[in-house]
């Protein structure tokens, strides 16, 4: 456990200070109008209506412009974006991923069900010690609104379904693009259970 929290703050401080330049050149007007294609997955100002496409409003602008620009250099693989950001430069990475982190966050109300919310709660703040699972608070903050100079996002109010995917993508190795492995280390000790009571504890994180 202790490994791996030090190799969370030691992301934190370099990836972090790598994007510091390009986030200060960030034009979220110029990116409003790059991003009108998107709304046929994402909604208009990043709402989604469907659950497997991630809402984007209110995302740290650099975790945005990170996954934009590792889908375009295929560090990422999301076969529904294939082509979608091809032609995008940096800068037009940056101007998008700022338009979206400017938008309000998704309010969303989690399922109702005690159990379910109880081992929720515990996994997002606390962790499991004994399965070595770090508190999801500790990188994503205890309001879920991200980090951005980390370059960790912003979960509040997402969907339970595309948590609940992605957690399972990390555990199989499928998404790699998580710095140090860090995603991948963390869902890989969690069960389906697991995985499900913190995406639903997530949907209603505000």
């Amino acid at each position: 456990m202790r490994k791996l929290l030090a190799s969370l703050a030691f992301t934190m401080g370099a990836v972090g200070a790598a994007h510091a330049d390009l986030a200060a050149d960030a034009d979220p007007a110029a990116g409003r109008e790059k991003a009108q294609p998107c709304a046929a997955c994402h909604g208009q100002g990043g709402i989604s209506s469907n659950a497997s496409f991630p809402h984007l409003a209110g995302q740290k602008m650099s975790y945005t412009a990170k996954q934009i620009m590792d889908i375009r250099d295929g560090n990422r693989q999301v076969p529904e974006m294939a082509g979608q950001v091809d032609n995008f430069s940096d800068q037009d990475a940056w101007d998008v991923a700022a338009y979206f982190a400017e938008q309000d966050v998704n309010v969303g109300q989690a399922q109702d069900d005690e159990e379910l919310l109880a081992r929720g709660e515990e996994l997002y703040r606390a962790g499991d010690t004994a399965k070595g699972i770090p508190a999801c608070a500790a990188c994503h903050t205890p309001t879920g609104e991200g980090i951005g100079t980390a370059v960790y996002p912003a979960v509040s109010g997402q969907f339970a379904e595309y948590t609940v995917t992605t957690l399972q993508e990390f555990a199989a190795g499928e998404r790699a693009n998580d710095p140090n492995a860090i995603m991948r280390d963390i869902a890989a000790k969690m069960s389906d259970e697991d995985m499900e009571a913190v995406a639903n504890y997530i949907l209603g994180l505000h």
